[in-house]
Order: C-alpha cells, then sequence, then structure tokens
C-alpha cells in the first residue's frame, strides 16, 4: 500500500538552432540589479505565483456521473467544495477540501448536457421528447439506491447492492448506456437553456483574484470508436458568457472527429473575439490513437494539420484517475520509475514475457505516452516542419463524483458508486487518486491563468502540490541554484518551463536552472531528474533520465544507479526523517548535440508515501 509518489514538471523546454525565445506569448524579462533607480519587485514583470486546479471534473450535469450514482452534487456543489467549503456526499458524510484550490474547470460532457438532471425534475421540454420520455420511463422502474451500497454493513450486503444498482437493470441498462452518447436530445431551446445555466453557474463562482471558475466542457466521442477512441478534449474559455454562452458547446452530436472540433473553436474565436483551448484526455486508453500521426480517416498527417493541432491544444492531461501516462515500462525499460501508477486494464502484458506480448503492444504504447508522443514530435517536426505535439503537461483528476481531490488520504473515487466506503477498493484499487494542474501566473484570474496554459507555464502533478521553477539557458552558473531571487535570475539569463531554447552558442551546451520545494504539509523530495529525449542525424529517437539533484547526500554507485531514498511508512503513516524538503540544481547537458531536435523535462520524486489503498484498510491484494 505504499504509494512511490512522483510529481512530475511536465512541461519541457525544445533546443534547436536559432536565437533564445518563448515560443507562445512574450514575457518581459525584468531588470538586472542596478539598471533601474526603482525598486526591483515593483518593476518586476514575470509570473511569481503558483496557482492550483482542476481542468476535468463532472457533476450530476453529465449523463454518465448521474448515471453511476451521482444524483445530488452540481456545479454549485463542486464549485462550492473546491472553494474549501464543505458539502454532503452521497454516503452522507460532510466532506471538504483541506486546502482549496484555486481554479477549476467543470468539465460535463456536452453530449446530452444536464439530460439527467431536467430529467428527474420532469422537464416538459426534455419529456416531450422521444429520448426524455424513454429514459423516465427506464429511471422510473429502476431500483435506484447508490446509499445502499454506501453505507453496506457487510460485503455480502455490499456485493448485492452493487448488483441491483443501475439505471434500470437486463436490457433497460444496456440501452441506458449505448443511448447515453448515440441517443441525442436534439431540442435547441433545451440544449441553450443547459448551456445558460453552465455559463451562470461559473460566472457566479468566479472571485477575481481568489477563485477562478472557467466555463468549460468535454467533447467526447464513444470509448470504443475505432477512428477517436477516448479522443476526448476539455474546452476551456478564457472569457465569461459573454463570450463562451454565444455559441453552444460541440459534441459528438456534431462530429466525432477532432478536426472538426478544431474548426469549432477556430470559428467561436473568429465569431466572438474570445479565446479557447482544448486539453487532450489522458491517452492511455486510446488504444495507440492519441499520438498517432494519422488522421480521422487514417491518412498520414500533414503540416496542416500538425499546425491546427498544436495551435489549439498547447499542453495535455497526462495523469489522472485513470493512471499515469507519462511514459510506460514497456518504452522506457531503463527507467526505475516508469511503473508508476500504471493503468492495470489491457496494460498488464507489460509483465509478460516479450514472447507472449501482443505484437503491436509497444508501438501502442508508443502513441499513447507523454514522453514517447514527445519523441514522435521531434521526428514529425524533422519532416513537416511543425511539431504537433509540442505540449505541456498537466494533471487533472476526471472525477464523476463532483469532488475535486487527489488528497490520498482524502479522495472521494471514480464515481459515486466508490465514494468512501470499506469495500470499494476491493474492485477499484487500480484507480490513481488523480493529479492536479500547477501554472505560474501573476494573479488568480481567467485571463492570466488561461495566458500561463496557452505558454504552457504549468505542469502536472500526482497531488501533492510542490513548487517547481525550470528554466533553460547557456548563461546559468552554478551557484544560480542557491539565489533567494531564483525567479528572476532564470527568466533574465533563460527561458521557462514552455518555451523554445535555441541556437546554442558555439561550444556551449544548454544549462537548466532548477528548483523544487516539498508541499507544506506533504513529503520530503527524493530527487531531481531531467528526463531528455531526442532525434539524432540518422533519424532514430532516443531517450534519458539524469539524476541532477539527490537528497540526503546520496551519490550515484559505480553503476551510475541511485540507491533508492528507503521508506517510512508503516500503515498510514509515514515521517520526514529521510529526504529533504527543497532541491536545487543547475545542470548542463554532457551529451548535448547542437544540431538534434530535443526536449527535456523536469520530473520531481517524493519520498513514499501511503497510497489511499492503505487509507482504505484494504486487503493487500494489489501491486502496491
Amino acid at each position: 500500500m505504499v504509494r512511490r509518489s512522483t510529481m512530475s514538471a511536465m512541461a519541457g523546454i525544445l533546443c534547436a538552432n536559432a536565437i533564445c525565445a518563448i515560443s507562445i506569448g512574450a514575457i518581459a524579462v525584468c531588470a538586472t540589479a542596478g539598471a533601474e533607480t526603482y525598486s526591483p519587485p515593483v518593476a518586476r514583470d514575470f509570473p511569481d505565483n503558483v496557482f492550483w486546479g482542476d481542468t476535468h471534473l463532472h457533476t450530476n450535469m453529465s449523463v454518465d456521473a448521474n448515471g453511476m450514482g451521482n444524483q445530488q452534487l452540481s456545479p454549485d456543489d463542486a464549485y462550492r467544495f473546491a472553494k474549501g467549503e464543505s458539502v454532503r456526499a452521497h454516503n452522507g458524510q460532510q466532506v471538504r477540501l483541506a486546502r482549496p484550490l484555486d481554479f477549476l474547470v467543470v468539465a460535463d460532457h456536452a453530449v446530452n448536457l444536464g439530460v439527467m438532471p431536467r430529467m428527474q425534475a420532469r422537464d416538459p421540454i426534455l419529456l416531450a421528447t422521444e429520448v426524455g420520455r424513454r429514459w423516465r420511463e427506464i429511471w422510473d422502474d429502476a431500483e435506484w439506491s447508490p446509499g445502499a451500497a454506501l453505507n453496506a454493513e457487510s460485503r455480502e450486503e455490499w456485493r448485492n447492492a452493487m448488483r441491483r444498482f443501475g439505471v434500470g437493470s437486463g436490457a433497460q441498462q444496456a440501452f441506458f448506456w449505448r443511448a447515453w452518447s448515440t441517443d441525442y436530445v436534439a431540442n435547441e431551446t433545451f440544449r441553450r437553456s443547459v448551456w445558460d445555466e453552465v455559463c451562470a453557474n461559473a460566472e457566479r463562482h468566479y472571485q477575481p483574484g481568489t477563485f477562478t471558475s472557467f466555463i468549460g466542457y468535454e467533447w467526447t466521442p464513444p470509448t470504443r470508436d475505432l477512428k477517436s477512441p477516448n479522443f476526448h478534449r476539455n474546452v476551456i474559455f478564457e472569457g465569461g458568457p459573454e463570450h463562451a454562452c454565444r455559441l453552444l458547446p460541440f459534441s459528438i452530436q456534431d462530429s466525432s472527429n477532432v478536426e472538426d472540433l478544431w474548426a469549432h473553436l477556430d470559428r467561436y474565436e473568429r465569431e466572438t473575439g474570445g479565446k479557447v483551448l482544448a486539453i487532450p484526455h489522458n491517452g492511455n486508453l486510446s488504444n495507440g490513437r492519441m499520438f498517432l500521426p494519422v488522421d480521422f480517416d487514417g491518412k498520414p498527417i500533414d503540416e496542416d494539420y500538425a499546425r491546427t493541432r498544436k495551435r489549439w491544444e498547447p499542453i495535455y492531461e497526462m495523469t489522472q484517475i485513470k493512471g499515469d501516462a507519462e511514459t510506460h515500462p514497456v518504452l522506457s525499460p531503463d527507467d526505475g520509475f516508469a511503473d508508476f501508477e500504471t493503468w492495470p486494464r489491457h496494460e498488464r502484458p507489460h509483465i509478460l514475457p516479450v514472447d507472449e506480448r501482443p505484437d503491436d503492444f509497444a508501438d501502442k504504447k508508443r502513441h499513447e505516452y507523454a514522453r514517447s508522443a514527445l519523441m514522435v514530435g521531434l521526428d514529425l517536426k524533422a519532416r513537416l516542419g511543425v511539431n504537433p505535439f509540442k505540449f505541456g503537461m498537466i494533471g487533472a483528476t476526471d472525477s464523476h463524483t463532483g469532488l475535486a481531490t487527489a488528497d490520498e488520504d482524502n479522495w472521494w473515487g471514480k464515481h459515486t458508486m466508490v465514494e468512501v466506503n470499506p469495500y470499494r477498493a476491493v474492485v477499484t484499487w487500480h484507480y490513481a487518486a488523480g493529479g492536479y494542474a500547477a501554472v505560474w501566473a501573476r494573479e488568480n484570474t481567467r485571463a492570466a491563468i488561461f495566458a500561463a496554459m496557452q505558454r504552457r507555464e504549468a505542469y502536472a502533478t500526482t497531488g501533492p502540490r510542490m513548487r517547481v521553477r525550470f528554466f533553460g539557458g547557456f548563461d546559468f552558473a552554478s551557484d544560480d541554484a542557491a539565489r533567494p531571487d531564483l525567479a528572476a535570475t532564470g527568466y533574465a539569463k533563460g527561458v521557462p518551463m514552455g518555451g523554445d531554447l535555441t541556437a546554442a552558442p558555439a561550444e556551449s551546451a544548454p544549462g537548466f536552472l532548477i528548483r523544487a520545494v516539498k508541499d507544506p504539509d506533504g513529503a520530503n523530495l527524493d530527487r531531481l531528474q531531467v528526463v531528455k529525449g531526442w532525434r539524432d542525424a540518422d533519424g532514430d529517437l532516443h531517450e534519458r533520465v539524469y539524476d541532477v539533484a539527490l537528497s540526503d547526500g546520496r551519490s550515484p554507485n559505480p553503476q551510475g544507479k541511485v540507491d533508492p531514498v528507503g521508506s517510512t511508512v508503516d500503515g498510514t503513516r509515514y515521517d520526514n526523517s529521510i529526504g529533504d524538503s527543497e532541491l536545487a540544481a543547475v545542470w548542463h547537458d554532457p551529451d548535448f548535440d547542437p544540431q538534434a531536435l530535443a526536449f527535456y523535462y523536469v520530473r520531481v520524486l517524493q519520498i513514499p508515501t501511503p497510497r489511499w489503498t492503505a487509507y482504505d484498510n484494504c486487503p493487500s491484494t494489489h501491486r502496491w
């Protein structure tokens, strides 16, 4: 039940040839000491606040969330919970975050958005449709009691309640789960009223400077669609209802082709003057297609496709409840941390002997995971002149409970039927506790946080709230890592996470200025690592992980490996008697080739901590 906690500052820096520049958005470099006669802090013009949020949360307005038991927790409850208020869960308990979030995107599914709560309320417009009437009939006949499972007093009682639970049973239940993403409520008056409600919910909770509520939704092709499996995108609007509410959400009711979604986003910006972006769903369940370099029709992507994808999708949801998708042990066999929270469904072949794995297993993984996708992007850059997979990384929950929590000791499950109860780990041990997004911005507003995501000055965390800085340049000195004004030095001498580092001076290798500070309420740090991927002159792709700062005075062994930091975990307890509270370094690439396209990102590892299953007192029948 030990969780090898890891957090990754997954917004890297790319290396090529030209001049130092930031690829998306411009940022003024702060003046050097003595260059101005007034106070440097007053003149400071770079983001010096890190804000925490969730960009992928579902409420009772999503058909699947409601169908899995979330009848009660609405967007209002979701925003209140994210802001630190208490709400009542379906098991009857009061629940709240120990530490509020700074921003939230309620990303309910666009397809049949709001149908379930409106059906419960017997909305006359909805019940006048054939789909609405059919669902209402099933609903009235269903044995609908999530509380019976959540409050069961024995495992047998829990199993019986889980068997009975559902929107109808047998053929009725099969109809519901087929129909929720294929049988559409097409009434535009109904859809307009729901979308207006979504916008009003977000606007009501927006408190500039204190809490940012983004208007958004999830575009959701059917999970088993052969052309777009799990190709979901979370669409986030920068502005308020005056922009976001002018066009209805784009759903699979309109198209299952992501290129049509991008065209809709382009139309939105042209017609409203607003700004919007899309975040691809964690790709580890995409059946090898999330980063496959082909279009919807299976044709190789061209320069126009690459340019369009790069424009609309600057960041990627790298980690969430359905597993971590940084890299896979089959893809990175020399990476001792590649098997962190690997999703086990359809993934277990990676522990089988090579000759027993499916022939296409490794190739599918290559087009699902972030590190290998970044390398595929370098190859496409060399061939097309544009890199469609040039993304920063964030984490999110994808919780369907309305509760945006990624805390191991306060985790409320993927969906309502696995809210906290004594038996949930028996069937859901493989779920991770989720992830969060961290962004560096000047202030807690829609405009500032959205801009940070666009320029990729953001990073992914599996839950812990570490503060991570990462800069690349050619002029960093070793003592810069100890400077109290590290961020000012980083912006003055280089580019931040998400930027492009180009045109190395002759005989110079890039240097990286890195600092990570532990979550103030969490575990000490184990190590800082730099992950590098590159394309050589022969067109071959490579990766390497470098340990650049180690806690407790450790050093690599003669084989270049670093001994484990150890573990203090005892059941649900651990202590910070090992590891360091802060790690910082200036690291220069010893293998730099100025002719090779390359990317770099930072990975920060904590000391081991208890996993959520330990707090649930689950039998030790899982991998951890």
